[in-house]
């Protein structure tokens, strides 16, 4: 099977990658994470300039209609660029609508660049069951009422894609209505923050907030697991960009870094680690391509399996390379200064975005075959 990048996949990489060389290096990203609004609308200008945005979208909505492996490409570019614009909030929230259907008005403006979205799934008591849901929707009427936390780039988008309880019990997979709401809308309170990694996240208070559902009343779990595998696919993407710019940001070190007269790069004890952390990567490029091969398939078992494989395959390898370069760098390796420090952080929360390896391990166990396999 041929895994290479066809020509206008390497185009889009290309074009990504020399805007970050030129206009988004590492000191242009400090500055833009210390601003008040901790993120850059000419840099969101340029990713709308390049296509980014219209990427993902269908051709009747003024897109292009790109796919989860040309998405790859974007998102192992946006990783190795440490990129905090509101790209992947968006482009998850433009999932839901592409799966749900309809809404062709919001899709257009996202293929312009005009309108950015961000996904309020998550729970105080929820973690990374996403089923665990407490925000209501009045029995169905549409009237939220309740608390999302850690709202990626909720903060900055123009409209929300919510989860609420429409019938059953907490934690049940029927009963999960989704709603698009105005950012704006009578009842949202937004509480924006900056997260561990350089990224915004947020809190968001729904009282009585009138939102418009999306799909069928109490359906809305399947579509909850279709895009949110998708968005793991993505972020397996991002996470094989920041392990690669990571990875050779530590070899460099290795190479000039004089000891007793030499640089370390020549101890073998050094060189082993730097092979395991290798193999590390490489096993998770595979798992990241399978994973953007199998996101929008219609085999859902197959999907689930895949995609939980890929996201627990390479949060272990995240960890292991970004622990690994840490101390491979020294004391330097946890510094603001360094960027080795901001790409480990990166990795870190990529791990527990949307599932960590032991909740994608669980997953991956509980679907139908596994035990009889085994």
């Amino acid at each position: 099977m041929d895994f290479s990048f066809k020509e206008e996949q390497q185009q889009f990489a290309d074009a990504l990658r020399r805007w970050v060389d030129k206009d988004y290096s590492f000191e242009a990203r400090k500055k833009i994470i210390h601003s008040e609004a901790g993120v850059s609308s000419q840099a969101w200008a340029t990713l709308v300039e390049l296509g980014m945005l219209a990427l993902p979208v269908p051709e009747e909505q003024g897109g292009f209609n790109g796919s989860a492996a040309d998405m790859m490409v974007v998102m192992q570019e946006l990783g190795r660029g440490l990129v905090v614009e509101p790209y992947f909030a968006t482009v998850l929230g433009a999932q839901f609508l592409k799966l749900e259907g309809g809404h062709d008005d919001v899709l257009e403006r996202v293929a312009a660049g005009e309108l950015k979205l961000a996904c309020a799934l998550g729970e105080q008591q929820s973690r990374h069951a996403l089923n665990d849901i407490l925000v209501t929707d009045g029995a169905g009427a549409g009237r939220i009422s309740g608390r999302k936390t850690v709202v990626l780039h909720g903060g900055q988008a123009g409209a929300l894609i919510v989860s609420a309880r429409s019938s059953g019990a907490q934690g049940d997979t029927d009963g999960i209505s989704l709603y698009l709401v105005q950012r704006d809308a009578p009842g949202v309170q937004v509480t924006d923050y900056r997260t561990i990694d350089g990224q915004r996240a947020a809190t968001v208070e729904f009282k009585d907030a009138q939102g418009t559902l999306l799909g069928a009343q109490g359906q809305g779990w399947p579509l909850i697991e279709a895009a949110t595998d998708y968005g793991a696919a993505l972020l397996c993407a991002e996470a094989i960009g920041a392990m690669d710019a990571l990875f050779a940001a530590t070899l460099e070190y290795l190479k000039t870094r004089q000891q007793f007269g030499a640089p370390i790069g020549k101890f073998q004890v050094l060189q082993h680690r730097m092979a395991d952390m290798f193999i590390h990567l490489e096993q998770a490029r595979s798992m990241a391509m399978l994973a953007a091969a199998k996101a929008g398939s219609d085999d859902h078992e197959e999907r689930r399996r895949v995609v939980s494989a890929a996201k627990a395959r390479i949060g272990q390898a995240a960890r292991f390379v970004g622990q690994q370069a840490v101390q491979l760098h020294g004391g330097m390796g946890v510094t603001d200064e360094l960027p080795a420090a901001h790409y480990f952080k990166r990795l870190a929360m990529i791990e527990v975005t949307l599932g960590d390896a032991d909740h994608h391990l669980e997953r991956f166990i509980a679907q139908p075959g596994f035990k009889e396999a085994a």
